[in-house]
């Protein structure tokens, strides 16, 4: 059992409605397991979000774990991260300096750029390179560049896929209008796909202007989500690497909103965008309990 009266803090944030809650590992009364991160991300019987960031701010660089809401990790999130860098702020552990956040896979860096009424702030991210190899993203049937590739989604399905990888899997898939039906229809079966090692997450896009994306997301392990910083990213690097837009600065509008992404011409990535964080509170001890019996 836990002891009495033992609670766990955490701080809720968002990036254009793609929400996580943040807590520090030092403060965590059991080992994680899938079933409790699934539980501290439900919805109707605890905080809810679409995933948790799990913060190491004692280390330097900053260590972040990110887990999506069913349980599974999650090699990097843009917004994830970027709510990240609004918590060391916060906290007071970081200013307008660039600094270092280590990952699963690699190491970013991010820097608050400011601040904005009500306390949101402008926080950008150098993602890294994109590569367009599908053995980069666990893709079975093309290790090289997987390029408008048509995938076979079965019952007589297909789709046009561009793979991405960020250190974590995209499939991008142009469409020269966004449709809903269609979206709910054909994104969850190439998130799931057999063809991807370990799933995939998916950007339905559509070119809507020079400088311009606007894209739908459907995120490996979460489902739809309102914003993805990561998936703005791949959008808008599979975009400059069809010819589609030029390299240079991206508008990416999401339903959740817009973004910033920088596409160097060696696809290096740099996104921007804002995030606040919106509340902190406390699991209660009798919560914490339950959770700790799910095993």
């Amino acid at each position: 059992m836990l002891e009495s009266g033992h609670t766990l803090p955490f701080v809720k944030g968002h990036g254009l409605g793609n929400d996580y809650l943040v807590v520090d590992a030092r403060d965590l009364p059991w080992p994680l397991t899938p079933r409790r991160i699934a539980a501290i991300c439900e919805r109707h019987r605890s905080a809810g979000s679409d995933g948790l960031l799990v913060a190491f701010p004692e280390q330097r660089p900053f260590q972040l774990r990110i887990f999506n809401p069913d349980g599974s990790e999650a090699e990097k999130s843009g917004n994830g991260l970027r709510i990240f860098g609004a918590y060391l702020h916060a906290l007071g552990l970081v200013g307008e300096e660039p600094f270092a956040v280590g990952l699963s896979r690699d190491e970013v860096s991010l820097r608050v750029e400011a601040v904005l009424p009500g306390g949101a702030l402008v926080v950008s991210v150098d993602i890294g390179a994109a590569s367009f190899r599908g053995a980069d993203v666990g893709f079975r049937p093309e290790p090289g560049e997987a390029l408008g590739y048509e995938l076979d989604l079965g019952a007589g399905q297909l789709a046009t896929i561009n793979t991405v990888s960020l250190a974590n899997p995209h499939c991008v898939v142009f469409v020269e209008d966004l449709d809903r039906s269609d979206f709910l229809a054909r994104a969850p079966l190439i998130a799931t796909h057999t063809a991807f090692a370990a799933g995939t997450n998916v950007q339905f896009a559509r070119v809507a202007g020079q400088r311009r994306l606007e894209v739908w997301i459907h995120e490996r392990g979460v489902g739809e989500t309102q914003a993805s910083g990561t998936s703005a990213c791949a959008a808008a690097a599979a975009a400059v690497r069809l010819g589609r837009v030029a390299p240079g600065e991206l508008e990416v509008a999401m339903p959740g909103g817009e973004v910033q992404v920088g596409v160097g011409e060696d696809f290096v990535l740099r996104l921007r965008g804002p995030v606040q964080l919106i509340c902190t509170g406390r699991f209660t001890a009798g919560v914490l309990e339950s959770w700790g019996l799910l095993g």
